[in-house]
């Protein structure tokens, strides 16, 4: 994980002002909800990436949510079509900054990615996954 640029620039409405900053992260959390039973349960499946995705600050929006902790922030991701952003309500960005006093700087801690995907996507990708992990440890 990486980031480019102060973070906090960025306010609740998207702006291309803010294409400068970058945060590039090298994991994507996909959930998809099935049902279980009467209730529909969320399902998970980290993937690690051999090249990190790049998030752009233009294509970031600061969520209104009130209740986060210190340093945490959240962030709506639009999807750039030709020359429009689009709000994409499946992908989701939370960074967690931490202030470090000798230095008088904040840091990036953490970075979670997030994208919703179909139950027949998350099953897509996590074969695809599981034959890529299978490939590689075949190869060495």
């Amino acid at each position: 994980m990486k980031l480019t640029g102060n973070i906090l620039d960025i306010k609740s409405k998207r702006e291309d002002k803010n294409a400068g900053i970058t945060i590039e992260t090298d994991r994507i959390e996909y959930i998809t909800y099935k049902k279980d039973g009467k209730y529909f349960q969320p399902f998970n499946f980290i993937d690690t990436l051999n090249e990190p995705v790049i998030i752009t600050g233009d294509c970031l929006a600061r969520s209104t949510t009130k209740h986060l902790q210190e340093g945490e922030y959240d962030f709506q991701v639009y999807d750039k079509i030709g020359d429009d952003y689009v709000l994409n309500e499946n992908k989701f960005l939370s960074v967690l900054m931490v202030y470090d006093e000798e230095e008088q700087q904040s840091f990036l801690s953490s970075v979670e990615y997030t994208v919703t995907v179909s139950n027949e996507e998350f099953k897509q990708l996590k074969t695809e996954r599981s034959k890529n992990n299978k490939n590689k440890k075949g190869k060495k």
